[in-house]
């Protein structure tokens, strides 16, 4: 027992004896630190002093050097103002010298103004009392006199002034006619285009005979399809390696040959595939129409067109007036006024837009009741193009008078261009005309889907609206139309009226 109190209070006691020893330890190591750090701060406030000082020495060279410089600026400166304000006085003292000059001027040509205007008064009197002297002498007034004199010198010289202003009046006219000859020839010659005639029928070559058998189809279904559905006549005969397509309007006839060529090519010639490639091809044409439209503003330097303007001035292109293409003819009515403007000093933009434009009609005179030029006014005015260019369209026919120097440009232009030889060819353009007359009539009644003149105009082809009409009331259309081409019309031999009323029905099997 005793011994076991003995080694706890042992324990007890070493325990006690270890902490005082680490507290003793602990305080000796704090102590130890606390001289360390004072150490390092002592290290650290004498390296700032030290740094501080440094950068005061510096700042203070610097501002020194500041200083230099500053002072060194300012003498330069006041010595540039003395150089200035001595310039400034040697001015001065010259405008005082040249005021004073000019003072003295001054006062001379006053003084010279008073004198001039003493002798101009001295003279106007004098001037006078020999008016009045000549007049007592003569008995006769100032006007009196000079009407006398003027009478005598008219009786003794006025045979001379007839004489004079006749042959001035016949000079005039001969130079005018020589420089107008001059600019008509310069302006020919700088476009000396050659020229020809359309022709009606167009050829499409194919492979070998065997195609045509195809194209006939069987009972000549193929053909009539294509007849029909193009507005053409196809002849077929015993010319090899050709098969001709003939049609008054260029436009049907280049369908129908873009559709006849793509059916060979394909060599699946049935009325189905028939219809769908005279569809493509207007298609394809349509694209043409755009793009010669857009070519012929771009060659003739005119701008800002309705697209819907450019694109009835592409239709010209398949138009033709008297066997000459509308649309080249356009063309060089465009450069022919374009040069005889400048040659006159005119505006050349208007001369060159009115010519281009001045058959814009024509593209749709088949559709639109009037003449080409009236329907190309409306046109042209509805699509807003400017009132000079159409002043200068109006004319070109003498339907409406000369308003500008430009209307009459075009009209010299036109005559230029229609009177170069082989340019035109008047039988074919009254031929084109009464088949155009002769659609234009069946076109008239109401029905009438589609209208083809063929045969050279012996045959006209009217295909109507099934659901609007008949097979009796086509019987009697087709009457009215023939009584109508006998009052209005003038042709040789007989024209056959064909009223085709066709009706489909369709249905798909599934």
């Amino acid at each position: 027992m005793n011994i076991n109190i003995a080694l706890t209070l042992g324990g007890v006691m070493a325990i006690l004896v270890g902490m005082a020893l680490g507290y003793l330890i602990r305080l000796l190591i704090s102590v130890s630190k606390r001289g360390t750090v004072e150490f390092e701060t002592k290290q650290v406030l004498l390296s700032a002093k030290e740094a501080v000082q440094k950068m005061h020495e510096e700042s203070e060279k610097r501002t020194e050097s500041r200083e230099k410089e500053l002072r060194t600026k300012e003498k330069e400166a006041d010595i540039r103002f003395k150089k200035i304000e001595e310039r400034l006085g040697k001015k001065e003292e010259f405008l005082d010298v040249r005021q004073l000059d000019i003072n003295k001027e001054l006062e001379h040509i006053k003084e010279k103004s008073i004198e001039l205007e003493v002798v101009h008064n001295k003279l106007l009197k004098e001037k006078g009392d020999s008016v009045h002297e000549l007049e007592r002498i003569a008995n006769l007034s100032t006007e009196e006199a000079k009407g006398e004199i003027l009478e005598r010198i008219e009786k003794i010289y006025q045979e001379d002034f007839l004489l004079r202003l006749k042959k001035l009046e016949t000079e005039g006219e001969e130079k005018l006619k020589h420089v107008a000859s001059d600019i008509l020839a310069t302006s020919i010659q700088r476009l000396a285009t050659s020229t020809a005639a359309e022709m009606m029928i167009t050829n499409v070559q194919i492979p070998s005979d065997e195609i045509k058998g195809r194209v006939i189809g069987k009972e000549g279904r193929n053909i009539r399809t294509l007849e029909r559905v193009a507005g053409v006549e196809i002849i077929i005969d015993d010319t090899p390696g050709s098969i001709v397509i003939s049609s008054f309007d260029p436009i049907r006839r280049q369908i129908a040959r873009i559709a006849l060529e793509k059916l060979i090519e394909d060599g699946r010639i049935q009325p189905a595939k028939i219809e769908e490639a005279v569809e493509k091809a207007r298609e394809e044409i349509g694209k043409v129409i755009k793009e010669k439209g857009e070519l012929a503003a771009y060659e003739c330097g005119v701008f800002n067109l309705d697209q819907r303007v450019t694109l009835l001035l592409g239709r010209l292109h398949f138009r033709t007036s008297f066997g000459q293409n509308v649309l080249q003819h356009s063309i060089e009515m465009a450069h022919l006024a374009g040069m005889i403007a400048e040659e006159l000093g005119a505006n050349v933009a208007v001369a060159k837009a009115g010519a281009l434009l001045h058959d814009i009609g024509k593209a749709v005179d088949h559709e639109v009741q009037g003449t080409h030029v009236e329907i190309g006014r409306r046109i042209l005015q509805k699509f807003e193009v400017a009132p000079e260019i159409i002043q200068a369209m109006q004319s070109h026919h003498e339907e409406y008078p000369y308003e500008t120097i430009e209307s009459i440009i075009v009209q010299t232009a036109d005559a230029i261009s229609g009177g170069r030889p082989g340019a035109r060819r008047d039988s074919a353009e009254r031929y084109i005309k009464r088949l155009e007359d002769l659609e234009g009539i069946a076109n008239s009644f109401p029905a009438v889907e589609k209208t083809y003149a063929i045969q050279a105009g012996r045959e006209l082809r009217v295909f109507v609206k099934p659901e609007q009409i008949t097979d009796l009331e086509a019987k009697n259309l087709a009457r009215e139309i023939a009584l109508r081409v006998e009052k209005e019309l003038k042709y040789p031999g007989e024209i056959k009226i064909s009223v085709i009323r066709e009706s489909r029905t369709i249905e798909y099997a599934r």
